[in-house]
């Protein structure tokens, strides 16, 4: 018995793995790849040059691997790359790179795009982030591993999120926000540390206690930045941890939420 509906529409040069489901009604473009184990709901289009790895599972009325509408683009050969095991809820938005910048959007492993998320050109999401409904990441967004964005939260171009970190409902961020750090507001605010995810991930009693100093040396010391990182250098070189979240701010393009 075909895995593939007979009234979805395939690309002959598209690329499935044998055992790869495609639900009625989806289409799929020339230079898609799609991995072993991938699941394609019905009414899904997907364009490429688009590669998508094994076990992957994309729901209805996704978008996945559409032109940017950046108004600089001009119908470059750009690429989406996506890893294995993410699961892409209904409605989803994911757009190819631009030759301005990386020319690729790429989604890492294990994450979670929940219902009518947009994630635009030349971002970057890492591995085992979450994106809560209605989402949205502007272009050359970059998410670091193991991030939740809470619904309704909208990241400006070019910020970075770092590692761990959190953001409540309708967060709006313009700035960097630090690895591990809990974020909320309209502009963004840092609120204090994702220490909830972090118990639950397996951080020790100590790195935690370590990062909860290294928080209110940078948040509420009243430092310059370039004081608090060099306070903090003792406990980075200590503690992988510390040593993350400051090079997450010594690393900022925008400057950090505060």
């Amino acid at each position: 018995m075909s895995l593939i509906d007979p009234r979805a529409i395939i690309d002959p040069s598209a690329k499935l793995a044998d055992d790869v489901t495609v639900g009625p009604w989806t289409v799929i473009g020339p230079e898609v790849e799609i991995g072993a184990g991938s699941i394609i709901a019905s009414h899904v289009v997907i364009k490429g040059p688009t590669r998508i790895g094994c076990n992957n599972h994309i729901y209805q009325f996704s978008s996945v691997g559409e032109d940017t509408p950046d108004l600089k683009y001009r119908g470059e050969a750009t690429r989406l790359v996506i890893g294995d095991n993410n699961v892409i809820r209904e409605g989803v938005t994911i757009h190819r790179g631009t030759v301005q910048d990386r020319s690729e959007t790429t989604i890492g492993n294990h994450n979670l795009i929940m219902a009518y998320a947009h994630i635009g050109h030349d971002s970057v999401l890492g591995n085992h982030c979450i994106i809560v409904n209605n989402t949205a990441l502007a272009g050359h967004v970059h998410i670091d591993d193991w991030a939740i964005l809470s619904g309704y939260t909208l990241v400006h171009q070019y910020c970075h999120i770092g590692a761990h970190s959190f953001t409540a409902m309708g967060t709006a961020v313009g700035k960097d926000i630090p690895a591990f750090i809990t974020a909320a507001g309209n502009p963004a605010q840092a609120r204090s540390m994702n220490f909830e995810g972090m118990r639950r991930r397996g951080f020790s009693t100590e790195a935690i206690q370590a990062l909860r100093r290294a928080y209110k040396v940078v948040y509420r010391q009243g430092l310059t930045i370039d004081a608090a990182l060099s306070a903090l250098e003792n406990s980075a070189a200590e503690f992988p941890e510390v040593a993350l979240f400051c090079d997450s701010i010594r690393k900022s393009s925008r400057g950090i939420t505060r």
